[in-house]
């Protein structure tokens, strides 16, 4: 982007720490209504959940349910950067003039 400083030092990792919560709220946001729906259409073709959730019975039911959230986790961390505003020299609410 023509005109735009890059980020350095403290400034840096406020804005990837701004972009890892943007993209927790996003994963966590998409991710039970998208797996609701994913069992859904799973009990629909007349499979059970158990084994999508535990990849196969290689993980825990638990285990399996936080791999999935970093799953999604990584697509929304993609989106967010895409989404997030680099340019702008300040982030937040706009000052009163």
């Amino acid at each position: 982007m023509k005109g735009a400083k890059r980020a350095t030092g403290n400034t840096a990792m406020a804005t990837l720490a701004q972009l890892a919560v943007m993209a927790a709220l996003v994963a966590t946001m998409i991710y039970f209504p998208f797996g609701l729906a994913l069992i859904f259409l799973l009990r629909l073709a007349g499979l059970g959940y158990e084994a999508l959730i535990t990849f196969g019975g290689s993980f825990g039911i638990l285990v399996g349910l936080v791999a999935w959230w970093l799953l999604v986790f990584a697509c929304a961390f993609v989106y967010a950067a895409f989404m997030f505003p680099w340019g702008d020299k300040e982030f937040g609410w706009p000052g009163k003039k």
